[in-house]
């Protein structure tokens, strides 16, 4: 991704509408990993919808500043 905000808020608009896996950190030694579709990209956070036969929730949200600490790493899926 990116080194600021900026830059990473600039990389998830270039991809609206692309497949994501996204590996979330889920405390206390968990590791949360989706794959599902950047939906949206707004002044403070992203949306991706989920993959429906796989996960119960529809969609999560992360913060830019998620990706900037590595709280949350995404991977693009080609």
């Amino acid at each position: 991704m990116g080194k600021t905000l900026m830059e990473i808020k600039e990389t998830l608009d270039a991809n609206v509408g692309k497949k994501v896996t996204v590996v979330a950190n889920g405390g206390r030694r968990k590791t949360i990993e989706r794959s599902g579709m950047i939906e949206g990209t707004y002044p403070s956070i992203f949306v991706i919808k989920l993959d429906k036969d796989k996960h119960s929730v529809e969609r999560v949200s992360f913060s830019y500043t998620d990706v900037l600490t590595k709280t949350v790493e995404l991977t693009m899926c080609e």
